[in-house]
């Protein structure tokens, strides 16, 4: 039995039902989802517990505290839910770059 990751990112223009992959190693199923809202990402979320069984939820920075505890909530605390946060000087390179890819329009 793997251990089942969903890693839910942002991005303007995606189309969550379409901008979705996994990577199975047998021990370790990583799920990955481009959503363009919260609200989508709630609804990712709920789908991959319901027909995934997935054992934890790996979030981009660009979630809020309180995006994290909608997630939880929504799957009644029954999967870890985490945040990938990076160091000051690195969200400062990543924010320049998604500046210039368009994302802050």
């Amino acid at each position: 039995m793997a251990f089942k990751v969903l890693f839910i990112a942002h991005a303007p223009d995606a189309d969550y039902k379409k901008h979705r992959n996994v990577i199975d190693t047998g021990m370790y199923k990583l799920y990955s989802v481009v959503v363009r809202t919260q609200e989508e990402a709630v609804q990712v979320s709920k789908e991959y517990w319901q027909n995934e069984s997935i054992d934890s939820i790996l979030l981009c920075p660009g979630f809020t505290h309180r995006d994290v505890a909608e997630i939880f909530g929504a799957l009644e605390g029954k999967v870890s839910v985490n945040v990938a946060r990076g160091d000051g000087p690195s969200s400062k390179i990543s924010a320049e770059a998604m500046k210039k890819a368009g994302y802050f329009r």
